[in-house]
């Protein structure tokens, strides 16, 4: 069965998508705020995305951004905005579709049966990273030396910043913003030790600590170089 996740806090409005697409014979998700809507977005692998711009903890366009550097999924903006600068933002940031609200069912319904024709299955973003590693989104692991290494959400995430910047630092404050959705930079021990258990898990893997990918830059941040040298 098609599985579509709604990401929309309005109770009222979520209750009806929820009622309308189930009768149209789609499993419904949902989730009432941002983070809750990428924690879902991660752990069911959903087919296609309705996604409202005004939302708690995280807005739409910042759910929209971060689904974008995981995977290609097909999104469906709502918003009650209907200007014209509104819907070329959510184009260009990587959505598929735009409605405003409010909206009529059947035109809801044949966007989404348009989008999902067009669409494949969702590729998610960095299948093949190197030559050593490998992310594998759809698990939440990483194969490391042609080891699998399970990893937790915050490890996956951890990992995938790092590696996506390879060969760059990328400090403590970047790292609390991108994985932890913490830009105060509140909790700073927790990238050290979230660092520490996946440098861990990956020479565990690969058999010692002579091939740990990971490398502490001191005062800085941490690097990715995938040549299996690090320093603790």
């Amino acid at each position: 069965m098609t599985r579509i996740l709604v990401v929309e806090d309005d109770a009222d409005v979520a209750t009806a998508l929820r009622t309308l697409l189930t009768r149209a014979g789609y499993e419904v998700l949902a989730a009432a705020d941002g983070r809750a809507g990428l924690r879902r977005l991660f752990a069911d692998d959903p087919d296609l995305m309705v996604l409202d711009v005004g939302l708690p903890t995280l807005d739409g366009w910042q759910v929209l951004e971060r689904t974008r550097d995981l995977t290609d999924l097909p999104v469906l903006l709502l918003t009650a905005r209907g200007a014209e600068s509104d819907r070329v933002r959510g184009l260009r940031a990587g959505a598929d579709d735009y409605l405003p609200k409010p909206f009529g069912n059947d035109e809801l319904l044949a966007r989404i049966e348009a989008l999902l024709r067009r669409a494949g299955p969702a590729r998610w973003a960095g299948a093949a990273q190197d030559e050593a590693l490998r992310l594998v989104p759809e698990r939440r692991s990483a194969v490391w030396r042609g080891a699998e290494v399970r990893l937790s959400d915050i490890e996956y995430r951890l990992l995938q910043v790092l590696v996506r910047n390879r060969g760059r630092v990328v400090t403590t404050d970047q790292l609390l913003d991108q994985v932890w959705d913490d830009p105060q930079g509140i909790g700073r021990d927790r990238v050290k030790f979230a660092v520490l258990r996946v440098r861990r898990k990956l020479q565990q893997a690969a058999g010692g600590p002579d091939t740990d990918p990971i490398e502490a830059v001191r005062g800085l941040g941490y690097r990715y170089r995938g040549d299996g040298a690090g320093d603790a």
